[in-house]
């Protein structure tokens, strides 16, 4: 994928979920099977076990059976979008949940912002490559 730069996010809380002998897991959530496929890829190889929702409610669900350590989250999706499904999560979860990275096509400081104040701890603009999520995801203390 190309190189690109995303925006380094303020506060956020991560948890457990430690995969045996791993970094812990990480929730990809994104409509495009394709997406997810190379998030996975990406994840996996930075020493992540590796989970899939692709929508929102998907996600909530998965969350409420077993808390990851990390969330990869599209914006842009049916049923649930990333914003409302954030929303949810800290709603329901506070301190306890995920730390959420955005990774969507949105790059308007408005919904940087949104993101922000949702309580997203980084965010990535598509496309991205291994080194970007690489990046972000140190900046947000999960490698």
């Amino acid at each position: 994928m190309s190189e690109q730069a995303g925006a380094s996010l303020g506060a956020g809380v991560g948890s457990g979920a430690v995969a045996e002998g791993g970094r812990g897991v990480c929730l990809v959530v994104d409509d495009s099977r394709l997406v997810r496929r190379i998030a996975r890829g990406i994840l996996e190889a930075q020493g992540f076990a590796v989970e899939e929702a692709q929508d929102g409610a998907e996600a909530l669900a998965a969350c409420r059976r077993r808390m990851p350590k990390a969330i990869l989250l599209d914006w842009n999706m049916p049923v649930m979008n990333g914003i409302e499904f954030l929303r949810a999560l800290k709603a329901e979860f506070g301190d306890t949940a995920a730390t959420v990275v955005f990774c969507t096509t949105e790059t308007e400081m408005s919904f940087i912002l949104e993101a922000i104040e949702a309580g997203a701890r980084e965010y990535i603009m598509k496309p991205f490559d291994a080194e970007i999520i690489a990046s972000k995801f140190a900046q947000a203390g999960l490698l």
